[in-house]
């Protein structure tokens, strides 16, 4: 009741970034699907999950912990990519410790880089979504996934205040050539963010104890009339995959 005013919507985050183009292709909005792996019952359900989002004609995003308490097997990190799917790097260790000092968060900023290079991997999401924005810069990703547009339920829950993606530039300019002139100017590098705006499965079906999607579906809906990204997080690990979790209609059934 206390957070009804600004959760699971905030009207103000409809409001459109200054100079956004729109979407590709004159499409209405976006829907963008991520799971993080938490640990080894996550990791056993990948494949299964990634089989019943193909058998729908959906490609998601799997984000892996490199140093969790699971290894990550090679051979599904290719069997996703084959079938159209993304890996990411989740956090390092899933620790929640990331955001303790600058200098600590270096040091693992080198490791996770390693990862992103080894797996070909352009996105990263920290651990229970603590972060520091600035810091990110010291990773060698395209986008991160880090924040929300509202989510009072977080253990960090200042949000971005945002249904739609934004670049977060770096600080510090960097000399490059300009491939038209040839001569050498500066440029300002950073990262996309792409805040998920829908409410992470784990909120409301283990926290909330919801017993529909009624919030998802509430929430898409407004989403979509204002021509954002509905982007959505659910783990691998609080799915049932049993049969008579997978047979029966609504999708809160699966928790």
């Amino acid at each position: 009741k206390a957070s009804a005013g600004f959760w699971p919507i905030n009207e103000s985050a409809a409001q459109k970034p200054v100079g956004w183009p729109g979407w590709p292709d004159d499409k209405k909005f976006a829907l963008v699907i991520t799971h993080d792996v938490e640990g080894p019952k996550g990791l056993d359900r990948c494949q299964p999950l990634a089989e019943l989002e193909r058998a729908h004609v959906v490609r998601s995003s799997f984000n892996l912990i490199p140093e969790g308490t699971y290894q990550v097997p090679p051979a599904l990190r290719a069997w996703l990519r084959e079938h159209g799917f993304e890996v990411g790097v989740h956090d390092l260790d899933h620790d929640g410790k990331q955001s303790q000092s600058q200098r600590s968060f270096e040091r693992k900023a080198a490791r996770i880089n390693a990862y992103l290079r080894d797996w070909d991997a352009v996105g990263f999401r920290s651990g229970f979504m603590l972060r520091n924005l600035d810091w990110l810069h010291a990773l060698n990703a395209r986008y991160d996934s880090s924040t929300f547009d509202t989510d009072p339920f977080e253990p960090q829950s200042d949000g971005a205040g945002t249904i739609f993606p934004y670049w977060i530039p770096s600080p510090i300019a960097r000399e490059q050539a300009d491939t038209e002139t040839g001569k050498t100017c500066q440029r300002h590098e950073g990262y996309i963010e792409l805040p998920y705006t829908l409410p992470q499965d784990s909120t409301l079906f283990l926290v909330l104890r919801e017993t529909s999607p009624e919030i998802w579906m509430r929430k898409l809906e407004w989403i979509a009339r204002h021509g954002g990204m509905a982007l959505i997080n659910v783990h691998p690990d609080y799915i049932d995959f049993s049969d008579r979790g997978t047979n029966r209609e609504s999708p809160a059934s699966l928790y």
